[in-house]
């Protein structure tokens, strides 16, 4: 489907599509989860993957990649069902939106190094097991620490998303309440990543919240739709 014909699409339609994207991106990113920890990254966990399954590790990582396509995608299609109301403030969500995917992205290529450090490829005899399996870890919490950067573009951008949803004569405004609410949860997220290590238990709240607000969004989208304006 291109560009255009996501444009021409009814709003209802187009409200069913980036319901439908950002549902995927939910199950995609649970399933990566399970193959390898890339989302709830825990560090000796994806490493011990790695080492006991190159194979389900290599699966993970491409289901990740894709998750994160599919993120960027639903997000097109909220612009595209959301720039009646405020094109600034939809171009500006989904910009943001990019700008995390990136991010991430970029992060994933230390898992790559971590997994070839572990590959067992002849050129690596050189160095000792022990050395190794440290600098994987070592790459693996640069992922970790990226895969945190990206949360500060990924929750900034539910701030215009949420308001645009409040605004909007076709969504329930209690979406863009829970959307504003899971803004200033990922702010406290990325903050006690950095500042208050040790600390994961005070997220907990944020996370219950966020998980509500967004899987409440896509499945809106997907099964409601929005009303059609005469």
């Amino acid at each position: 489907m291109t560009t255009n014909q996501v444009a021409d699409l009814s709003p209802r339609k187009t409200a069913r599509l980036a319901g439908f994207l950002y549902f995927i991106y939910f199950i995609t990113s649970v399933i990566a989860n399970l193959f390898g920890n890339f989302v709830f990254v825990d560090a000796p966990a994806t490493l011990n993957t790695i080492i006991a399954n190159e194979s389900l590790f290599r699966v993970g990582l491409v289901i990740n990649l894709f998750s994160v396509v599919f993120f960027l995608l639903a997000a097109w299609g909220l612009y595209v069902l959301l720039k009646p109301v405020n094109n600034n403030m939809a171009l500006l969500f989904l910009l943001l939106n990019l700008g995390g995917f990136v991010i991430w992205c970029l992060s994933t290529l230390n898992l790559f190094s971590s997994w070839l450090l572990l590959s067992g490829a002849d050129y690596l005899t050189v160095f000792p097991p022990d050395q190794l399996q440290a600098q994987a870890m070592l790459f693996i919490n640069l992922y970790k620490n990226g895969s945190v950067i990206a949360q500060i573009p990924y929750g900034v951008w539910l701030f215009p998303l949420g308001y645009l949803v409040f605004k909007s004569r076709f969504l329930p405004k209690i979406l863009g309440y829970l959307l504003i609410a899971d803004f200033f949860g990922q702010l406290i997220f990325v903050i006690q990543r950095f500042l208050l290590p040790g600390y994961e238990v005070i997220t907990y709240p944020c996370s219950a919240v966020g998980f509500i607000a967004e899987i409440s969004l896509s499945l809106w989208l997907l099964i409601m739709g929005v009303k059609e304006q005469k």
